[in-house]
């Protein structure tokens, strides 16, 4: 009886180390960074311009039943608006 108890203790150990490795790896991935490019939140549309130059480009942000418009960024994430009122954002191909 009391062998039994101490696998089952350390068995029970053992599953918790695992579950902790795996809640540590979930919360370290890539994913939790903001991507490049427009994304959206659960609330807000915006546009990461990527780049280690310390260049700013121009976006153009398509906006719903408003006209679409262009706005130059810098590195980093900018804020477009509420991801209700914007579609979406794409590099033109140009510098500002």
């Amino acid at each position: 009886m009391r062998i039994r108890r101490m696998l089952t203790g350390a068995l029970g150990s053992a599953a918790l180390v695992l579950t902790s490795m795996g809640a540590v790896t979930a919360q370290a991935s890539p994913a939790a960074a903001d991507p490049c490019g427009f994304y959206e939140t659960g609330s807000d549309a915006f546009y990461n311009h990527c780049t280690s130059d310390g260049s700013r480009v121009v976006i153009k942000v398509e906006v719903a039943l408003a006209a679409d418009y262009e706005r130059c960024v810098g590195p980093g994430r900018t804020w477009l608006g509420s991801a209700a009122k914007i579609q979406g954002a794409h590099y033109v191909g140009r510098t500002c």
